[in-house]
């Protein structure tokens, strides 16, 4: 079983990590799609390069090729932005010439009706003629964040190409792609590799979650889907990938509307939203329903471990916060943890007597840097505690805003139980945001979102420990 997989995923590989590629339907103007795509290649891509345009000689100062046949050198992946009626011809060419992989990001097939889907079909007759293996049609198809493989053709000084990271992310439609990658970059949270294989003629999102789950630079995989090609074969791999990495999955097409515009946008039959929520289930899949889900769940399972259970201590110097964040937990599925009396005693010895010492822990309206740091340090040891969230309101005058961070990071240390942080609030909150979220810790709002981003933590814990 675990050779036909390595050799299934062997297949996708060509897609992220070719030694060489041939843009076909480069070009020398700005403004389209060809030149892009070549400009990608060029600027990053450490492999050989081949553009093919008949009507060039060069671009970008890269010579070009008139055709595919006249390369001199052997091709392994093609990526194909040329009309819709001459893809055939050109996949023929790319069959002749030993092309392994091949993107087609041409659109005008059946996502556009009957006679797009003959020409689909036809595409699909030719890679299984020439053992080739096909991302598309209609499709941006991929990028990868340390090969720099990079088919996108929407220009980098529009869209910013996030860092190397841990986080995965499979894109049935290319527009939600985009928002992903705008949001990691703006985020300056850390992408392994990208995938949107739009039509799904023939690699799709089972293909694609098997590569990943094989993939040492992914620890999270995060997916957008319209609809599911194939419903078994999906379920089985999603059951066996989220045995070592969770699969996070946002599914559209749930409504009778949401279907038919998922029918017109990339040909997806979307199917029962019961069934898939039964498929979820059984899969361990955790399923979000909305942008802000996905991306703040993410965050979290890429930065921190899974907890082994769902008991929560939470420390705070705002009581309505603590209030708050309280409520959530239990909404989520979730306990407050009962601290251990050798907890509560230490930290009584330390603390004035307006400090609340039960969960959750309210510090006081006067809490600095110090305080905290004790009630961390004291309740992250705590043997019936799970994991934590950590509430602060940082505009009180005893909060030394440049030291906090690193006293967190420190009181942490190696300590391997989940570290959440809520910081609600604008400005200010927002600067200390960001150097949580640089040394991945992360960090939200909202106690909603807090809440919510743990409890994935948990139900992750829970599958993977098989309680």
């Amino acid at each position: 079983m675990e050779r036909e997989v390595a050799k299934r995923s062997q297949t996708i590989t060509p897609f992220f990590n070719p030694r060489s590629v041939a843009v076909i339907g480069a070009s020398g103007k700005q403004k389209k799609i060809g030149y892009v795509i070549a400009k990608n290649f060029i600027e990053s891509f450490a492999g050989k390069i081949f553009l093919i345009n008949p009507n060039a000689r060069e671009i970008l100062s890269h010579q070009c090729y008139p055709s595919l046949s006249s390369v001199p050198e052997e091709v392994e992946l093609a990526v194909i932005a040329v009309p819709a009626k001459i893809v055939g011809e050109v996949l023929e060419e790319c069959g002749e010439k030993g092309v392994k992989a091949a993107v087609i990001i041409s659109s005008g097939f059946k996502e556009s009706g009957s006679d797009g889907a003959k020409m689909e079909e036809e595409l699909v007759m030719i890679s299984r003629k020439y053992n080739i293996r096909l991302m598309g049609p209609n499709c941006m198809g991929v990028f990868d964040s340390s090969t720099m493989v990079d088919t996108l053709f929407i220009p980098r000084y529009r869209l910013k190409r996030p860092p190397r990271g841990k986080i995965a992310f499979i894109s049935q439609s290319g527009a939600s792609g985009i928002a992903f990658l705008d949001w990691a970059a703006g985020e300056k949270i850390g992408i392994s590799k990208f995938a949107s294989y739009g039509n799904a003629a023939d690699v799709d999102e089972a293909d694609l979650l098997e590569f990943l789950a094989g993939d040492s630079e992914t620890k999270v995989i995060a997916m957008y889907l319209e609809g599911i090609k194939e419903g078994r074969k999906f379920a089985s791999v999603a059951r066996e990938v989220t045995k070592n990495k969770p699969v996070i999955v946002l599914k559209s097409g749930a409504t009778g509307s949401g279907a038919r515009a998922a029918l017109s946008h990339t040909g997806s039959l979307s199917g029962s939203d019961e069934i898939f929520n039964a498929v979820v289930k059984q899969t361990g899949m955790i399923r979000v329903y909305d942008w802000e889900e996905m991306f703040d769940i993410a965050r979290a399972l890429a930065y921190q471990p899974e907890a082994r259970g769902n008991r929560v201590a939470v420390i705070t110097n705002g009581g309505g916060a603590g209030v708050m964040i309280a409520d959530e937990i239990e909404k989520q599925g979730m306990k407050l943890a009962d601290l251990r009396e050798k907890t509560l005693s230490g930290l009584a010895a330390k603390f004035p007597p307006h400090v609340t010492l039960r969960n959750p822990m309210d510090l006081g309206g006067d809490a600095d840097n110090e305080r905290f740091q004790d009630a961390l340090g004291a309740v992250i040891e705590d043997e019936s505690v799970d994991s934590i969230i950590l509430v602060c309101i940082p505009h009180t005058p005893s909060i030394d805003l440049e030291s906090f961070v690193d006293m967190v990071l420190d009181t942490k240390g190696k300590n391997d139980k989940p570290l959440i942080v809520c910081l609600p609030g604008g400005r200010v909150s927002l600067e200390i945001r960001e150097l949580f979220e640089e040394n991945e810790i992360p960090t939200y709002p909202t106690p909603a979102r807090a809440a919510l981003s743990l409890s994935a933590l948990v139900r992750y814990g829970r599958l993977k420990n098989g309680t």
